[in-house]
Formats: C-alpha cells, structure tokens, sequence
C-alpha cells in the first residue's frame, strides 16, 4: 500500500513517526558533517527540501532529541554509519528560518527578525534555570524581545552560542534556512540598503566573530555576493547549483522518481513526468526533479500543473524580466520559443546590478530554477558561456503567465485581441492593442526610448506577450525563414492539416513619414512585404490550405496603433 503524502510537511520527526511518503536524503547530515567545513551555505530553488534537509540535521544532532536515533533514523542512509550513531543527539542546535520574512519595510522587517531571534532564545530557556549564569547573562537576556534595538538583535545569536557552550560543553550549531528573502523583498520593497547593512552585522556576529560557534549551516536560493552581506566570512563554504558537492541530497534523482511512481502505481507516466517536473542540474546530477511538484502530482492522482510555481510569489523574477533591456528581452523570446541562449554566469548575485546587467539577471534566474545548463554543468569551466533554455513545461507555464502579467493593468482584454487576429476583426485586434500599449509602454521603457532606438523589436515583443494565452492552441513562431525571408510572427494551428483553425501571419512596421502619409499606408506596406516575399510558403508545405491563412500588417507611431 502506497505511504501517505502529506503535502507541505516539513518537519522530519512528523514524516517518520507517521510513516508518511519520505526519501531518504539523511546521507547528507552525514557528508555535512564529516566535511568539517565550519559554516556553509547551501543554494537550491525554492521548494527543493532545504527545510526538510535543515530539520534532518537539528533532529539527528539536537540533544532535544537525545536517545530517540533508532526511533527516528533506524534503516536510513545515516544511521548505517557507527560514526554518526555515536553522534546523535549530543550537539545544541540553534533553528531559524527567514522564510516568512517578506515585509514591504525595513521597521517591520527588523521587528520580524526579532521575533524569530527571541523564539530562538525561548526554546532553549531551559538554560535560564541554570545556576551558572551570572548577572550579566541575566541581562543580556532580559534585552532579548520583540522590540529589542538592532545592535543588541545583531548580537543576539552570538550570545546565545556563549550560553549554550558553557552549559552543554559542546559548541552549538546554527542552522538558519531561507536567509535571502528578506533581502529579495527589501530590493523589490526599496529598503536595500538599510537592510542589506542589517543582516551582514547579524551574519558577522553569528558566523564569523563568534567564538562559540561550532558549525554553521545556511540555505537559501542565491548566492549574494560577499559585499554585500557576507564581508569577511573567509570562513564560508558555499555550495551552488555548478557544485558537485550535495548534488543528490536537494531534489529527487530518476532513480527516486521512479521508485516513487511505480509506488503510487504511475510508471507508465513517466515520461510526462519527466517532462513536467525534471530538467534542474546540480553540479554533475544531470537530472533532478522538482519534489514539491511531483509530490502534488502523486498525491493528486497524476494531475499536471504548475504545482511549484503557485507555492510563492514570483514577484522579483516578474520585476526581473520587466525591467531587462531589449537585450535582454529578446533572449527571453528566444526561451519561450524553446529556443538555447548562451551566457556567462556569475553566481555571485548582486542585487545593485540586477537592472544594469543582464547577466546578473540570467544568474538569478539560473538560481532559482526558471532556467537550467542542459547536461551536467561541471562542463562549463568559469567564466566560460553556458547554454540556457527554460527549465521544463512547469516553468513554461510560469513564464507564460508573467507575460501575460505584463499587461494586467490594461482596460484591454489581451484574450479579446487574440480572438480577434483568429476572426479577422482587425478594428477589435486594432482597439485591444491600442489600449494595452497606452498602459503598458512605460513598463516595457527600461532601456531608455525604445520606440526610438529598436522600435518594431519593442513593439514585436509586446505582441508576442498578448498571444501567451494561445499556447494551447498555436505554436507562436518567430523570425523563422520562410519564402524570400524572414516573417515577423506566425501563429501555426497546432492541428495541421488536418483541423479548422486558421494560420496567422503578422509583419510589424513603425510609420516612416518619408514613405507613407498615414498609418494606414504603413499598414498596406507590411502586409504587402507578407505577399512580395512569400510568407506564406512555409505554412502551405506544412499543408495548411491558403484560404486558411490570415495575415497582418501592424503599423506604429509612437503610441498609436493600427492593424489591417
């Protein structure tokens, strides 16, 4: 009989004592372990076990678990080491997470991280009994609350570590999950420097200045560049997607994945499967899938969604690919076509260059997932480029719902205008992209002027946003060979031959006041460059009758519109 999932559940206790749906990633307390490495940092997209993997450790190391190893670790990978049993439940760990901290300022933010620090003193408040705490502990202790000043919050940890060594003996390991959200929510929140100065004195004073600090162990989803919050932690060992190291202890492995589907009697499904929800590559693991998404998926029967992409906001990926330059957007059109980039990646994230740099931009999207290197990236040396292409169909649905997130503050219904290129209403086609680009231009401004340096590509791209919705139904084509040259955009039926829906072909032209009086002769322009060079060549070999071909001329004048 198949285990039960319990979707959401992150405490590692829970899953054993149930007996709940659970593969065994314990081999990585281990290997954490025995590396020795005194702090380290462990940068996975969201939603792949890090939470899990953090509580693993606490519950084998924590003396809050102390004689309960055979209880909870007995037949797993951990527990088959003598070593590591003699280990269990002998070392204080301190827990937090900054998963939760997504405050729009940077007074509720620091009163957040208070809290947690606070919560991380109450759960060891048993030491408060202690007949060795002196006067001064005493103190330091009463300091500690909710609305305690920053100097004594950046502090706090580091003192906790001085009290839990002296009185176990033993120094503690601190263990904090999700560290960088706090800092992608003071970018998008416009508080970046205050709290960026916030957390690296807390960083510091925990994993650097702190005598009394065993081991360190931190996750997160981006590397953030030293600078900015880990100056002077010479002592950091960082682990990224490109790193060999714990390449199969985040995320589940084919051999897992299969294993899990024959359980929940879904082998045949595989392939889909793998379509949907692999695709990420850790270090020389060429293929790891998503465990929040395929563990909805078999809790749901095997239902395909976008299980992942609905569990947190996509807000700075969203801002992230507004704000890119043409550039930038044009590489993005490539990926959603299915299409291969190549860049060069820094994992090092430097939020200050996330609108100057588009590579910045790629490295932060590499990170969190929404694109991958095909194949193992130990292949791809430093500084050397790295093909990218969009993760897997979960990603693809994302991305097609930030497109169409885009135009979310027009009056104009982008559905309306799609409907209509099908239909032939060019006057409707005309009204809904007139509307979408009057409220929707400034958003697309981010390099200045487009309209004035590249402005069909500019206006090529909005139109390539509004059509995200017909997926389903058409292969959006564009910049493809066909005839005597290259169509702007074409929209092929998905059924071929054989069905009823019609092709679309679309050419784009901005109004030349040398060539042409009125918009409407821009627009006799383009669809007679449609005709002169043939477009329509390549829809007709793929047997798709002429009569069932519709094409478009769209013409521009700054912010005017037509379509003919």
């Amino acid at each position: 009989m198949a285990r039960t999932i319990s979707i959401g559940a992150q405490g590692y206790e829970d899953l054993r004592t149930n007996g709940d749906f659970y593969v065994d990633k314990t081999g990585f307390v281990r290997d954490w372990w025995r590396s020795a490495d005194q702090v380290t940092l462990v940068c996975r997209p969201r939603r792949f076990g890090k939470t899990l993997n953090l509580d693993t450790v606490r519950c084998f190391l924590s003396t809050e678990y102390q004689g309960r190893g055979e209880e909870l670790f007995g037949g797993t990978e951990v527990w088959q080491d003598q070593g590591m049993r003699e280990l269990q439940g002998t070392v204080p760990v301190v827990f937090l997470s900054f998963a939760d901290v997504k405050e729009s300022n940077y007074s509720d933010m620091v009163r957040h991280v208070n809290a947690l620090v606070a919560s991380a003193f109450d759960e060891h408040s048993y030491v408060w009994e202690w007949g060795g705490l002196t006067p001064r502990d005493r103190a330091r202790i009463d300091r500690i609350d909710d609305d305690m000043d920053s100097l004594t919050c950046t502090r706090a940890l580091n003192v906790l570590c001085d009290l839990l060594h002296r009185y176990h003996g033993v120094k503690p390991v601190v263990v904090l999950d999700e560290y960088d959200t706090p800092m992608e929510h003071a970018w998008t929140g416009n508080y970046w420097d205050e709290a960026s100065s916030f957390l690296r004195r807390l960083m510091n004073s925990t994993f650097k200045t702190n005598r009394n600090l065993g081991r360190g162990l931190i996750t997160g989803i981006t590397r953030v560049s030293r600078e900015s919050i880990f100056s002077d932690l010479n002592n950091l060992s960082v682990v990224t997607t490109s790193t060999a190291l714990y390449q199969n202890a985040f995320g589940f492995t084919q051999r897992e994945v299969d294993e899990a589907l024959a359980e929940y009697g879904l082998a045949y499904m595989r392939d889909e499967v793998r379509s949907w929800y692999d695709g990420f590559t850790f270090g020389g693991e060429g293929h790891v899938y998503n465990p929040w998404s395929l563990t909805n998926y078999l809790d749901s029967g095997g239902v395909f969604r976008a299980w992942w992409a609905n569990t947190s906001s996509n807000g700075l990926v969203s801002s992230v690919v507004r704000a890119g330059n043409r550039h930038f957007k044009a590489d993005f059109e490539e990926l959603m076509r299915g299409g291969t980039i190549n860049k060069v990646i820094d994992e090092q994230v430097v939020f200050g260059e996330l609108k100057s740099r588009p590579n910045a931009m790629w490295a932060l999207l590499l990170a969190a997932g929404y694109v991958t290197s095909p194949g193992p990236v130990l292949q791809y040396p430093e500084g050397t480029p790295r093909p990218l292409v969009l993760t897997n169909l979960e990603v693809r649905a994302t991305f097609d719902r930030i497109a169409q997130g885009w135009f979310d503050d027009a009056s104009a219904d982008y559905d309306d205008f799609a409907h209509a290129l099908l239909v032939g209403d060019a006057r409707v086609a005309t009204h809904c992209l007139a509307e979408v680009t009057l409220a929707c231009m400034s958003s697309f401004d981010a390099a200045g002027h487009p309209a004035q340096s590249e402005p069909e590509r500019f206006y090529h791209g909005l139109v390539l946003g509004l059509l995200a919705s017909l997926r389903d139904r058409y292969c959006v084509e564009s910049n493809r060979e066909s005839g005597w040259g290259r169509y702007d955009v074409a929209l092929v039926p998905v059924c071929g031959a054989a069905g009823d829906d019609p092709a679309v072909l679309i050419e784009f032209k901005v109004f030349d006041p040398d060539l042409e009086q009125t918009l409407a002769d821009t627009v006799v322009r383009a669809r007679k460059q449609i005709e002169d060079k043939a477009y329509a060549t390549a829809l007709v070999e793929r047997g798709i009758a002429p009569d069932r071909i519709r094409t478009y001329g769209i013409a521009f004048r700054g912010k005017e519109v037509l379509v003919g």
